[in-house]
């Protein structure tokens, strides 16, 4: 058995904390619709290549390449419930950051510090959906990268096994090839720096020559080949961009939209990304074109989609790693030995902080802390009186609760829209037109045949169909609202 040293000891209570952290109450309404498609796979042994789920795109095309990984999380969710997919998540987390640790330079407290920040950054995209892949598989990317071009290892023969899985768990694929054109991109400029002697040759020993470059340019295309590997061929490998251009989008989906700094909780890439910046011109060490393509690339498309932090976070880390370890290497610190400690403090110190962590991994599990986690974003209750009072016509149900609603009432009714945005499209200016109010919303309503609507509470549209006479309150929370349609007379 090997000694606890003071450095194993750091690595442990690291990744401890991360689970930790990672352990959180399942609560996300698009969470369900992937559950209900992944039920829906098993129960009818189909891959879904049209929509059955919505009356508004019933049989319209949908290219679900996130078939695997929703039978993956139905089948967690079956035999453990809720507290299945919490742990899920915390393992994938640990997992990416394993990745993401191989990659870092610098002592392990140094290291330790890295993980610990960028976990604090990419924490508002930890949640049991599909997207955990792509979080997962560009981490493994990464690794492979800095293996052939900061360690001269060659793994790269795997680089199209983790396209070929990833490209049927998540539509982020795209992100590992952003990866690999920031590495072709910054590889090729170096070499040309280095042939025109702007940078010499043995300023940097990590770089990726003539060769090497050509042998990965070749397992790109390899890899984008291997994408078709798929229920759906070429229509997986454009659903990315047909995605990125739906317009409504960024007007009212969170994760869509820009980073609010003024909420505390995103603002750790801004601090992540200000001390990269400090570093790299402190740290004394020239910036490596590749590091400058990734942090660019990765802080540019974080800045104008939040769900991208999670990404800037993963590939920042060992960029920050990096010059930080450059720059306390010329500090008077940077040659003192780390102390191995003592075993057996170390084990005291271990223990203590298992069991701390064990205390806050449990808290976010019990029943009723689940429960009331649920209450408060979920529209339970007036899903509940749906499925009792079963209220006439089609429903028109809010966007955020659409996955949810899902879950709870299809095939009996099916939703309006929910968070498949890639299925309703150029429809979904239909949907804002109605919840904002906006001049002929009533029309969207006799188009579609809406019987009743369920909706926020405090939403312009409740406020609306409250002065209405068309429409008649059913029922009320502190939350949603449900309005029927009044009986016209003839």
């Amino acid at each position: 058995m090997k000694q606890l040293t003071l450095s194993r000891l750091v690595t442990l209570i690291t990744f401890t904390a991360l689970f930790a952290m990672a352990v959180r109450t399942p609560a996300d309404t698009d969470m369900y619709w992937h559950l209900r498609t992944g039920q829906y796979i098993l129960e009818t042994r189909t891959i879904p290549h049209t929509d059955p789920f919505s009356s508004t795109m019933l049989g319209q095309p949908w290219v679900d390449v996130h078939w695997l990984a929703q039978v993956l999380l139905y089948l967690i969710y079956a035999l453990s419930d809720t507290t299945g997919l919490a742990l899920l998540v915390a393992a994938l987390v640990v997992v990416a950051f394993i990745f993401v640790w191989k990659q870092l330079e610098g002592g392990v407290f140094l290291r330790a510090f890295v993980v610990i920040l960028a976990a604090a950054t990419s924490g508002v995209v930890w949640t049991p959906r599909s997207q955990m892949a792509t979080f997962v598989l560009a981490a493994a990317v990464s690794y492979l990268l800095y293996l052939y071009k900061w360690r001269q290892i060659d793994r790269l023969w795997l680089l199209p096994l983790v396209f070929v899985l990833w490209v049927n768990l998540h539509g982020g694929y795209i992100a590992g090839f952003i990866i690999l054109g920031a590495y072709l991109g910054g590889e090729f400029i170096h070499n040309l720096l280095v042939r025109s002697g702007w940078i010499a040759r043995a300023d940097r020993p990590e770089w990726i020559g003539g060769k090497r470059w050509r042998k990965l340019l070749v397992v790109t295309l390899i890899s984008g080949l291997a994408l078709l590997i798929n229920p759906y061929t070429v229509d997986a490998l454009l659903l990315p961009f047909k995605t990125v251009n739906i317009g409504a989008l960024q007007n009212f989906i969170e994760e869509w939209a820009s980073p609010d700094f003024h909420a505390l909780y995103q603002q750790p890439m801004l601090w992540m990304l200000l001390l990269m910046l400090c570093l790299i011109g402190w740290s004394g060490r020239r910036l490596d074109v590749t590091d400058a393509a990734l942090l660019v690339i990765f802080a540019y498309i974080s800045f104008v989609a939040r769900r991208n932090i999670g990404l800037f976070a993963l590939i920042g880390a060992p960029i920050l790693a990096r010059y930080a370890a450059a720059m306390w290497a010329k500090s008077p610190w940077g040659t003192r030995h780390l102390s191995r400690g003592s075993p057996i403090l170390n084990w005291v110190v271990l223990i203590v902080v298992g069991l701390a962590a064990a205390l806050k991994i449990v808290y976010p599990l019990q029943p009723n802390v689940q429960a009331k986690a649920q209450r408060d974003i979920l529209p339970i209750a007036a899903a509940d009186w749906i499925a009792e009072h079963r209220p006439a016509g089609q429903m028109f149900n809010s966007y955020n609760w659409g996955g949810y609603l899902l879950w709870r009432l299809w095939p009996e009714y099916p939703v309006f829209v929910d968070g498949r945005t890639d299925v309703y499209g150029a429809f979904l200016r239909e949907y804002t037109q109605a919840i904002f109010v906006q001049p002929g919303f009533e029309d969207v309503f006799d188009q579609y045949d809406i019987g009743f609507v369920v909706i926020e509470k405090d939403s312009p549209l409740a406020t609306a169909l409250a002065q209405s006479g068309r429409w008649s309150l059913a029922y009320s929370d502190e939350q949603a609202v449900i309005f029927t349609r009044v009986a016209r007379i003839l």
